[in-house]
């Protein structure tokens, strides 16, 4: 059974993965691995292979990063590196805006509400 920590935790890493591969396409080019590597090593959870790959392709199919094949020189297979986009910059602000509005309400005890539920109206 996991706590509501463990929940949490899964929801705003694992389920929004793509705001923390946008996050991390701001600062450079990256190639999916690299991109695994620097979750973990930046924001402290590592996501599944599978995961990344399949969120890199659903970003780059809806225009939010670009991709391009690059050769290695030291003889290496090609890897393709993923670009941030204009798109994908706007979808990243918009992401960390929502999640600062969500973090400022939930730290405003001014805007809980604090009337019981027999004082709703009823079509709430």
């Amino acid at each position: 059974m996991t706590t509501p920590m463990e929940r949490l935790r899964g929801k705003i890493t694992k389920e929004v993965l793509w705001l923390y591969i946008l996050r991390l396409l701001k600062e450079r080019p990256m190639y999916a691995y690299e991109l695994k590597q620097r979750i973990k090593n930046a924001f402290g959870f590592e996501p599944a292979t599978v995961s990344s790959y399949v969120v890199l392709y659903k970003l780059e199919r809806e225009g939010f990063v670009s991709a391009s094949w690059r050769e290695n020189e030291t003889g290496k297979p090609s890897r393709k590196y993923y670009t941030l986009t204009p798109k994908g910059e706007e979808l990243l602000r918009e992401g960390v805006e929502f999640l600062e509005e969500v973090l400022n309400k939930l730290r405003e005890t001014s805007t809980v509400r604090t009337d019981t539920p027999t004082d709703r109206p009823k079509n709430l």
